[in-house]
């Protein structure tokens, strides 16, 4: 049997590119930095696995139950797919006008800031949990689960591997090299977000058609 028959790669692709476009491992560089500017290595590595765990949960929440949540509101697919669309392109333009970097004001330092604010909202925002919800309704049967949740896996692991070794990077690639990134991500971002607004747009003619 192909590989195909296990997993669709085709969602895969698009789900894991999506996620490292909105979750940005290069500009959460300096937002990590930031926040754990005091800890110690051993802490600054403990903290990259708790962010990234506490994300990963959060994520995957939504993605097994997103949609039973939006059965119970009523809301299609088409609306989310939309709504969602508008909400990474505003993300993109985040991304490509500049957007603040500085440590937030936790309001107590004895608050964990792997959990709040890098946890979440920074790593599992409403971009990365809207673009999930969305490739979860594109799924088709077992493959496209398996896509999907593989994908959501990867980018974890790659923003894992980015705040371990963010002390390293931010050296190599310096402030120009992370802004350059940055703004190609949110090119991306923006086409991938015009692409669903076409998606949706085009869904609901038809779906209106058949009606």
């Amino acid at each position: 049997m192909s590989l195909s028959s296990f997993i669709d790669l085709t969602l895969l692709a698009t789900t894991f590119t999506t996620l490292i476009v909105i979750l940005d491992p290069p500009g959460t560089i300096p937002v990590f930095l930031g926040l754990t500017g005091r800890y110690s290595p051993a802490g600054q590595r403990k903290a990259a696995r708790q962010a990234t765990f506490v994300s990963l949960g959060v994520i995957l929440i939504f993605a097994f139950l997103g949609h039973r949540i939006l059965a119970l509101l009523q809301i299609s697919v088409e609306a989310l797919q939309l709504s969602g669309g508008v909400l990474l392109f505003l993300v993109a333009m985040e991304l490509l006008m500049g957007k603040d970097s500085e440590e937030p004001d936790t309001g107590d330092p004895r608050v964990n800031v792997a959990l709040v604010p890098l946890g979440t909202p920074l790593l599992a925002g409403p971009g990365a949990i809207v673009a999930v919800m969305v490739s979860v309704g594109q799924a088709n049967g077992f493959p496209g689960w398996v896509a999907v949740v593989l994908a959501v896996i990867l980018g974890h692991a790659v923003m894992w591997a980015t705040m371990r070794f963010s002390l390293t990077l931010s050296r190599l690639l310096g402030p120009g090299g992370i802004m350059l990134l940055t703004k190609i991500a949110g090119l991306l971002l923006a086409a991938i977000a015009t692409q669903l607004v076409m998606g949706a747009v085009f869904l609901f003619i038809e779906a209106s058609s058949l009606a």
